[in-house]
């Protein structure tokens, strides 16, 4: 059964740093591009990052330079790793495949001191 779980949300102070975890099941994750979505309170569902399969990676325009998408093949898994967090990263983080619309549970991020 194809399954995405994600993990280490939380809350974190601005400025601070969260690593957040996909777990992938029932698939290959070496042949399928992956990618990171946030929805906040009130607002559609927006891409943060993405990794194609073949490790090509593209960023939204306002968390360049402060979140970086990565995976490990062998683990099957897809992490975010969010630094320099600001209020506006609040949002609930889902992690995607978009072959066949695959969608984890999502994690809650709140950033606020």
């Amino acid at each position: 059964q194809v399954q995405l779980a994600e993990s280490g949300g939380g809350l974190v102070q601005p400025g601070g740093s969260l690593r957040l975890s996909c777990a992938a099941s029932g698939f290959p994750l070496r042949s399928y591009n992956m990618a990171w979505h946030r929805q906040a309170p009130g607002k559609e569902r927006e891409l943060v990052a993405s990794i194609t399969y073949a490790g090509e990676i593209t960023y939204a325009d306002d968390v360049k330079g402060r979140f970086t998408i990565s995976r490990d093949i062998d683990k099957q898994l897809v992490y975010l790793q969010m630094d320099s967090v600001k209020p506006e990263d609040t949002a609930v983080y889902y992690c995607n495949r978009p072959t066949g619309y695959v969608w984890g549970q999502g994690t809650q991020v709140t950033v606020s001191s």
